[in-house]
């Protein structure tokens, strides 16, 4: 027979890489997808493809633009909100968990 504390431990623990994003369900996430675009919402759900369903979105597009005199980077940044975004896991770069405090 296991307790409680126990089965919380092993709930929390992390083991595999996917253990850092079921920790992080119902809560805001930070996603750097291809293309210069950079998402933040609360995930609702995802699965082992990376394909996710994230709610009350800022989405950040952020192209780099070269200028033809100086041929200097201009960086220019959009922002948008969604209710509710399914994103697709192939253009998923980097997926980062709440800051979590001890």
């Amino acid at each position: 027979m296991t307790d409680d504390k126990d089965q919380q431990q092993t709930t929390n623990t992390v083991e595999e890489p996917l253990d850092l994003i079921r920790l992080s369900l119902d809560e805001c996430i930070y996603v750097k997808m291809r293309n210069d675009r950079e998402l933040q919402g609360r995930i609702h759900a995802y699965e082992q493809h990376l394909n996710m369903i994230l709610g009350d979105v800022e989405e950040t597009v952020s192209p780099i633009e070269i200028d033809e005199e100086t041929y200097e980077e201009i960086y220019k940044s959009t922002k948008r909100n969604i209710p509710i975004l399914f994103v697709q896991g192939d253009g998923v770069v980097l997926v980062t968990p709440p800051l979590r405090v001890s």
